[in-house]
């Protein structure tokens, strides 16, 4: 009998991804979506649950997906992750064990064209900023500074 490891899921980003780069030079992002889901309480009233998911995205055969998904997603975008799930430990600088569970992307998707969910997670007229620039994540010189969604390679 074969194991499945498969997750699916539509939501949309809690938060700006990150960007880092592995002491071997492989970009990694991670970034969290939220899902919505209906379940009816003990009172019996309908109630909406709101659940949260780490995603991680490598590069994945020629796609650098975490490049991707850096450059062309922001807080509120509503997207479509395709991966497995996968829980790693660790000990904390504190002497603790941590746990967390992640979904590792295969495949990502936008759901809507580029800037639409700009207005669903900061709120109408919220400015928006980009995360800080950090030393360990070089900036392109050739990287472009706008893209038509119809020209993204996916």
């Amino acid at each position: 009998m074969s194991n499945l490891n498969k997750a699916m899921l539509i939501g949309r980003l809690t938060k700006d991804p990150e960007m880092r780069y592995t002491p071997s030079g492989t970009a990694v992002t991670n970034f969290s979506i939220a899902t919505n889901r209906w379940s009816t309480g003990p009172d019996g009233e309908k109630k909406e649950f709101t659940d949260y998911h780490n995603i991680v995205a490598y590069p994945v055969g020629k796609r650098n997906l975490a490049e991707i998904v850096a450059q062309y997603t922001r807080k509120g975008a509503l997207v479509y992750i395709e991966g497995r799930i996968q829980t790693r430990s660790w000990e904390g600088q504190d002497g603790q064990k941590r746990r967390i569970t992640e979904i590792i992307a295969n495949d990502v998707q936008f759901l809507e064209p580029r800037g639409a969910g700009d207005a669903a997670g900061a709120g109408v007229g919220a400015a928006r900023t980009r995360p800080a620039a950090t030393d360990d994540i070089p900036a392109p010189d050739d990287a472009p500074r706008d893209v038509d969604p119809d020209e993204i390679p996916f």
